[in-house]
């Protein structure tokens, strides 16, 4: 099953389906989306440990709520909307509702688009300023460090860096599902990626040149 936006043409072929009883279908649907469902709710919660509880709370909520939906956006984006909205619920009953970080739109003047990094530990180009980075950017320590400090990020950099950078989706679908405009979600971007670099650079004991 392709939950891809840009192949949602499959998604009223599911909808069918699943509004049809069909089991099989409704397994493979969550058993694709499981993984990234988690991850979005860890994001929002932080370490409450809810994050199972919420990705079922969203399934049921995907049950009841199938009949209505209307095709305004992908099915991918539509429950990980609803898995959102579970999660900041579950957040404020548990009193760790933390308000959400925004910037100015000076932060991000011209379109600003963090270059150069991205959470996963890749340079998109050789990273000349940092000798022998090579080896331990693409290092499963690396990786270790960078998901530690992910989960110290505040909730609404948290959100976005897990979105954008380990699930790889586009700037539209984070806007549409965590309700945040282009300019906030490239702030928030900007600051998760650059605390993240930071600390690949302390990791590694050199400054980057100017």
């Amino acid at each position: 099953m392709n939950l891809n936006p840009a192949q949602s043409d499959s998604d009223e072929q599911i909808v069918h389906d699943l509004l049809a009883g069909n089991v099989q279908v409704f397994s493979t649907l969550v058993d694709t989306m499981h993984r990234p469902l988690m991850r979005i709710a860890e994001a929002v919660l932080g370490g409450s440990g809810s994050a199972e509880e919420v990705v079922q709370d969203t399934w049921v909520a995907v049950i009841e709520g199938l009949p209505k939906f209307e095709k305004r956006s992908t099915l991918r984006t539509w429950i990980s909307k609803i898995l959102v909205n579970q999660a900041k619920t579950r957040r404020m009953k548990e009193r760790r509702e933390v308000p959400a970080e925004v910037g100015s739109d000076d932060e991000c003047a011209a379109g600003y688009e963090p270059a150069g990094f991205n959470v996963l530990g890749m340079w998109k180009e050789s990273p000349h300023c940092l000798p022998g980075a090579d080896d331990t950017l693409f290092s499963k320590e690396a990786f270790h460090l960078l998901r530690q400090e992910i989960e110290k990020l505040p909730a609404s950099q948290r959100a976005v860096i897990t979105l954008r950078d380990l699930e790889d989706w586009t700037s539209e679908e984070v806007c549409n599902v965590l309700g945040l405009s282009e300019t906030n979600q490239r702030v928030l971007l900007h600051r998760g990626r650059q605390k993240l670099r930071e600390v690949l650079i302390r990791r590694l004991g050199t400054e980057v040149a100017p």
